[in-house]
């Protein structure tokens, strides 16, 4: 090395092998980094998204069987069909769902610990359910305990694990979407040097020769200018809609899910309230333990309604909270007629008020259930379309710089080589 550079060839020798090796391994990083980023924000669209959707889900379903169940024990011995029915569909759906994320889960993971904890107490409280209904049936006052012991592992145990799975599973996607939107910084640093290089060398060329272009050097410049800015222009437009995928989606996702789930719950405290008639107290001893946990549920509810509000960004997104606003608060009003009714001795009114066709809290949930329902897909749609499009961004990047990488190299090579000819 040392005898070669004391010679104009020799050193154009190392300079073209110099120049060479840092188009490589620009075009190499470049294609490791963003394959690496491009994969994370195929998992966040294809993988941890619809997982963390899943497992809410799965909470939601939970929620809703609980709830669909107190309704029909309210109605009598002759559960509604449609009560029963949508019970059954959401008891299927959890345990579909659950199955699902077995699948795509490691059992000695977090969520792998709280999918078997799921799939080992819904059976359990399936069957006490069953024993509510057969003693609702034959009018044996047995049934209203059995309700509320099912109520109560819903509480203490299922809904619990339905809520670390989908903590555990929204963090994964917190996750990957990090990852996808990490800068390459050694990527840029090398395309800066490797441009750095190529000017230096061109320039070189330039005082020594006094000729303007070298073409290989040129097109070596070019290709790895090509490169950089691609990889400029693609990452940042990709972290751009990954960031909005994150901030007007999944965010306005997450609060909806517990908006959702806080009505569902509120729901089914509501209705416990007359099943168990004043039978189950607060720890203290001095209020109507489901009728606290109602004002609690629909305190938060109103809550994350407000946040979602907030988050929307567009009227397709505020219209449907707005709607749930609403709702709530003309479930309120209903339900403390309902409870007055209920104190005043006329339970027959008060149980009419509450699962009524008509003019009930039942409408009113609803009424709020449904309006949820529209944001949550709206906001599903919104985080779906810029996350695809923020993997679209990255798509090509990865074969293009390793392409064109090669390209500059032989280019390079090509055009050193073409000066070194002139000593032959």
């Amino acid at each position: 090395m040392r005898a070669a550079a004391t010679t104009e060839p020799g050193r154009l020798q190392i300079i073209g092998a110099v120049l060479a090796l840092l188009v490589v391994a620009f075009g190499a990083v470049t294609a490791f980094e963003i394959a690496d980023r491009a994969a994370a924000a195929d998992d966040v669209v294809s993988r941890s998204q619809p997982l963390s959707a899943d497992a809410a889900d799965i909470y939601r379903s939970l929620a809703d069987a609980d709830t669909a169940a107190a309704s029909g024990f309210l109605a009598g011995a002759q559960e509604p069909r449609d009560v029963h029915d949508r019970y059954d569909k959401d008891i299927k759906e959890a345990s579909r769902l659950l199955v699902k994320a077995a699948a795509n889960t490691d059992a000695s993971t977090s969520s792998g610990h709280e999918i078997t904890t799921l799939n080992e107490e819904l059976p359990r409280y399936a069957g006490l359910i069953e024993r509510a209904r057969a003693n609702n049936r034959q009018g044996l006052p047995l049934g209203g305990a059995y309700l509320r012991y099912a109520n109560q592992k819903m509480t203490d145990v299922l809904l619990p694990a339905a809520e670390r799975l989908y903590t555990a599973e929204t963090g994964r996607l917190d996750r990957d979407n990090d990852s996808a939107r990490a800068w390459p910084f050694l990527s840029l640093g090398l395309g800066v040097v490797a441009l750095a290089a190529l000017f230096w060398a061109q320039r070189r060329n330039y005082r020594r020769t006094n000729r303007v272009f070298n073409h290989g050097l040129l097109v070596a410049t070019a290709a790895s200018a090509v490169v950089l800015l691609w990889l400029a222009v693609g990452h940042t437009v990709a972290r751009s809609e990954l960031l909005d995928a994150d901030v007007h989606g999944q965010q306005s996702l997450d609060v909806l899910n517990h908006a959702r789930i806080d009505s569902l719950k509120a729901r089914a405290n509501e209705n416990l309230t007359l099943v168990a008639r004043g039978a189950v107290l607060t720890p203290d001893g001095k209020n109507d333990k489901y009728e606290t946990d109602y004002n609690t549920g629909m305190k938060a509810l109103g809550e994350e309604l407000g946040k979602a509000r907030k988050l929307a960004d567009d009227s397709r997104g505020s219209g449907p909270v707005a709607n749930a606003i609403n709702g709530v608060s003309e479930w309120q009003g209903r339900h403390r007629t309902a409870r007055t009714t209920d104190d005043n001795g006329d339970y027959e009114g008060a149980l009419k008020q509450i699962i009524g066709p008509r003019d009930s809290t039942g409408e009113s949930f609803n009424r709020v259930d449904e309006a949820l329902k529209q944001a949550l897909a709206h906001e599903q749609g919104e985080f779906t379309r810029a996350a695809k499009d923020g993997r679209g961004a990255l798509g090509g990047l990865p074969i293009g710089a390793a392409a064109l990488a090669a390209l500059g190299a032989l280019a390079a090579i090509v055009g050193v080589n073409r000066r070194l000819s002139e000593y032959r």
